[in-house]
């Protein structure tokens, strides 16, 4: 079972908050990864990728992995990597 860290998990201006995990599919999916690519990173099943995006959708309050990216930057509960915009390298 996955637990959370000791840490504190950032929170941002309104209250909105990201599990650990919600940040680390946020940050896979952010770089260009598929559900299936971030599943197979994380050790995880597609549908397990896919309802942590539902969850930080609803969260956020967007509708797609675009807006996600850009409120949770936006909210600084992720940071902004300019390599995100990079092509990602062939495995």
């Amino acid at each position: 079972m996955y637990s959370v860290p000791n840490e504190k998990l950032p929170t941002s201006s309104n209250g909105v908050k990201l599990t650990v995990r919600e940040i680390e599919v946020l940050s896979l999916v952010a770089q260009g990864n598929s559900s299936k690519e971030a599943a197979e990173a994380l050790f995880v099943s597609k549908r397990t990728v896919d309802f942590h995006l539902m969850n930080i959708y609803q969260k956020l309050q967007v509708t797609n992995r675009l807006q996600a990216f850009r409120a949770a930057t936006r909210l600084g509960l992720i940071p902004f990597e300019p390599s995100f915009g990079q092509a990602r390298s062939a495995a």
